[in-house]
């Protein structure tokens, strides 16, 4: 570990204070996503891992932090969702004056990472996802997850995790084989004190819930996706998957057993990198010139409004629509949407995450309730054509569509939104798959419970 340790500093994520290092000074930022847990300060106690920093902090500016829960961030109640860990993400780049940055996601970091690359391109110039994966889960059309039985069994040895001294020194073997005694020993001493073991089995209760397939295909920036050829086939066929998905991601397998990118030898590894990035850098597009955006779009209406008009009459009317274009702004301030159009009684907003408009959508229903209405409520995830301020293309088609699909009260999302708000604690009903007018296909749909 030649040269000082950078220092430990913190950003303000909501109430949550996240763990963050900088080392280097190069002409661009490079932000690293963990994997499962990491420990800003105990990964310097492991010696590959050191070198691996320090020679990524040759080329770039490194930003490495621990996400909520983990290493020497904030303790929280249960494990955050994507959309609560990007904000952690853009807390930790706004702290570390990082106004755009390349993001570095690792296993599980990968997801996340994703997500964050599609919702701010103006935030992200590019992507590097290694050994990661879209979902966990095996699935009819993702036949290289993990079954049911194999997720089930993970988390039965991580319950016995509790009272097996042996486990993380397993645990460090199996992600880093070819790493010598000293890094080993050290990698399992750093995992051991990331994280609890409560904080653990909420985790891979988490993961087993996420699905981001359906982000892909709105990802716009320079993509590289790389893995080692003997990892286990999951990260191997999930990276693969990625690389397919991610229009004009570039792949590269890599010989090679180790999970970990700094275990084995991890200079092939990082020539790949800096390679990318310099000529991602030197490309790279201005933040003013990105046509598209990942956003949740939110469409509401009044249930019975013809009714109403009937009962009240004009002016009564009147008074109540102003009443309720009133507590409808008032949730949308406080759950960051953005208001795209009014049409009569009905609202028109975006959001850049999906919990966050679901939780909105929640408090319309019942903010309206007191003045005698109810109204119905649909939520779609995908890629938006942004012109002059304004969202439009197939993802606000579909929004609208699964909105007139509501019942009185109802918050209605497409499997989408359900698959991205994994760990978010919402819960779901499911309603079916159903075909909506204009839109091709049949879609799944999952009322708020």
């Amino acid at each position: 570990m030649d040269g000082p340790l950078p220092q430990t500093r913190y950003a303000k994520s909501g109430d949550i204070s996240i763990a963050y290092q900088v080392l280097g000074d190069g002409p661009f930022d490079l932000v690293w996503v963990p994997g499962a847990f990491s420990h800003v300060e105990l990964n310097w106690t492991v010696p590959t891992r050191a070198a691996f920093n320090r020679r990524l902090a040759s080329f770039c500016r490194l930003i490495m932090f621990d996400k909520r829960g983990t290493g020497m961030s904030d303790r929280a109640q249960g494990i955050a969702d994507l959309e609560t860990r990007m904000d952690d993400v853009r807390a930790v780049m706004d702290a570390a004056g990082s106004e755009r940055a390349a993001l570095f996601g690792v296993s599980e970091g990968g997801p996340m990472c994703t997500l964050f690359a599609a919702t701010y391109p103006q935030r992200a110039w590019a992507l590097i996802l290694f050994a990661s994966f879209p979902r966990v889960l095996w699935a009819p059309d993702y036949p290289v997850g993990d079954t049911e039985d194999v997720v089930r069994q993970e988390i039965a040895e991580l319950e016995r995790a509790v009272d097996d001294p042996t486990y993380f020194d397993r645990v460090a073997r199996a992600l880093a084989p070819s790493a010598d005694e000293e890094s080993a020993r050290a990698l399992a001493q750093m995992m051991r004190q990331a994280g609890t073991p409560g904080a653990r089995l909420d985790l891979e209760r988490m993961n087993r819930e996420i699905d981001v397939r359906a982000v892909l295909p709105a990802i716009r920036v320079p993509t590289l996706v790389m893995t080692r050829a003997g990892d286990h086939p999951a990260n191997v066929g999930g990276s693969q998957y990625l690389a397919e998905h991610i229009p004009g991601a570039r792949y590269v397998e890599l010989d090679g057993v180790d999970h970990a990118p700094s275990s084995g030898d991890a200079e092939p590894v990082l020539t790949e990198m800096q390679s990318f990035l310099e000529d991602a850098w030197q490309a790279r597009v201005d933040v003013d010139q990105h046509e598209s955006v990942l956003a949740t779009i939110l469409f509401t209406d009044i249930v019975g409004s013809t009714e109403k008009i009937a009962q009240l009459g004009n002016r009564g009317w009147s008074d109540v629509l102003k009443q309720h274009h009133s507590a409808v702004r008032r949730q949308l301030s406080r759950y960051r949407g953005v208001e795209m159009d009014t049409a009569g009684d009905g609202f028109f907003a975006t959001f850049d995450g999906p919990a966050r408009a679901i939780r909105c959508a929640r408090e319309i229903v019942e903010s309206v309730r007191p003045l005698g209405l109810e109204v119905r409520a649909g939520l779609h995830t995908g890629e938006c054509e942004l012109n002059e301020g304004k969202v439009a293309g197939i993802a606000v088609s579909l929004g609208a569509r699964v909105a007139a699909e509501a019942g009185p009260s109802e918050v209605l999302v497409s499997g989408t939104v359900r698959d991205l708000v994994a760990g978010s604690g919402l819960e779901f009903v499911d309603r079916g798959t159903r075909e909506l007018k204009g839109v091709p296909g049949e879609w799944r749909l999952y009322a708020v419970a």
